[in-house]
């Protein structure tokens, strides 16, 4: 009896906290479909974690057998070949969805207070994704997930004193092997159901502080409706279509954002021409390469992924969203150009001018957050204060 009574407890707190978050969940009626990305980037998790499950079924995580493992899945396993182009174009289709998921908070203003600790949870998220994406592209044991470890690893050379320490550690030995392919086998795996419960508590908080909307106002101060069936509609239309794409890319160009170096076996001896990541990480291997000082390249580099936890910080606009700030949607819309020709950049061979760009563009990446935004509040305050003091001033002459 009394476990009955415990099950039928934990059944209906179950179905009251699906009930109160996605079928009565209060939401803005002003929300357009950018706000379905984050929708969308959870069910691209999902697609990710089912796909990964299975591919663990015929992946061998040895030195010796990773690759042939990957290649008689695609050729003997019975749909093996649908289901790992699922998981390698879904980990794009993934990173493009949540890019649209920032820069949309970005633009909406949605790291401001309530809502600073939403943003704080998905910059981590994102973190831990890019870690994630990157074991999972060392696992198909190809040249270019061989060396793609090799370079990413070595960064860590960088630490004073213990950085090799750390590095032969981290390696399970002094060069890379069986030991460190079983690591990130290992981490690969785990890491996913960590974002899942991230995930989780991103939308707790999410709906605890209320969600932003266009007009960047608080969320009790704009017209409400329960979240089923108006939004759910909304969303599964937007994920309808960006599946339909994603059937479109697996199905006819698979291959489109893999690399041909991968198709050849992991090779010590042989250093591929030019060592690339995946596109999604292509602006800070830009700004990585661009800067000759390896040490000052990767505190940059790094400085450049972790900045966009500080926008709570140095964004102290009155106005939240950009809709209503001229000069800062112009600042804004260069950042995301300059953000995309890096990524270009980055796919570019390290030679003259793509090196000096890429420079340049990396500075320009971080004076955004330094300079442009705290620039832009200042202007604001400045009009604002004059257009006060003017108002009043023209009041008291009139009275």
């Amino acid at each position: 009896m009394w476990r009955f009574n415990r099950n039928y407890l934990f059944f209906n707190v179950i179905t009251n906290n699906v009930y109160q978050h996605l079928i009565k969940y209060p939401t803005p009626i002003n929300l357009n479909y950018l706000w379905n990305f984050g929708f969308m980037a959870g069910i691209f998790l999902v697609v990710q974690i089912l796909s990964g499950v299975f591919l663990t079924f015929f992946y061998t995580p040895h030195i010796e057998l990773a690759f042939y493992s990957v290649e008689r899945l695609m050729r003997d396993v019975n749909f093996g070949w649908f289901i790992r182009y699922i998981h390698m174009n879904g980990a794009s289709f993934f990173f493009f969805v949540i890019y649209i998921h920032i820069l949309k908070g970005i633009y909406y203003g949605s790291y401001y207070f309530p809502r600073n600790s939403v943003w704080f949870i998905g910059c981590l998220m994102y973190i831990i994704l890019m870690g994630t994406a990157f074991l999972g592209y060392v696992l198909p044991w190809g040249q270019m997930s061989y060396w793609g470890a090799t370079v990413i690893t070595n960064l860590l050379t960088v630490i004073p004193t213990i950085g090799v320490e750390i590095l032969h550690w981290v390696w399970g030995g002094y060069s890379i092997n069986n030991a460190t392919l079983n690591r990130f086998y290992s981490f690969h795996y785990m890491l996913p159901f960590l974002l899942a419960l991230l995930s989780m508590y991103h939308i707790y908080q999410l709906h605890k502080s209320g969600s932003s909307n266009e007009l960047g106002t608080r969320s009790n101060s704009v017209e409400k409706i329960s979240f089923y069936p108006y939004f759910i509609v909304k969303d599964l239309f937007g994920v309808c279509l960006v599946f339909l794409f994603f059937l479109y890319i697996v199905g006819i160009y698979p291959e489109i954002f893999n690399h041909s170096d991968n198709y050849e076996n992991a090779n010590p001896i042989v250093t591929p021409t030019h060592i690339v990541p995946e596109w999604y990480l292509l602006p800070f291997y830009a700004i990585l390469r661009s800067i000759l000082d390896k040490t000052y390249g990767i505190l940059i580099m790094f400085v450049s992924i972790l900045v966009i936890f500080l926008l709570p910080f140095v964004d102290k606009s009155t106005l939240k969203s950009k809709s209503f700030q001229p000069l800062n949607r112009i600042l804004f819309w260069f950042f995301v150009f300059n953000f995309v020709f890096l990524g270009y950049l980055g796919s570019e061979d390290p030679d003259t001018p793509f090196i000096e760009l890429g420079l340049m563009c990396g500075h320009i990446h971080l004076l955004y957050f330094f300079l442009f935004i705290p620039m832009n509040v200042l202007i604001e305050y400045t009009f604002i204060s004059f257009f006060l003091r003017t108002y009043k001033f023209g009041r008291n002459s009139n009275s």
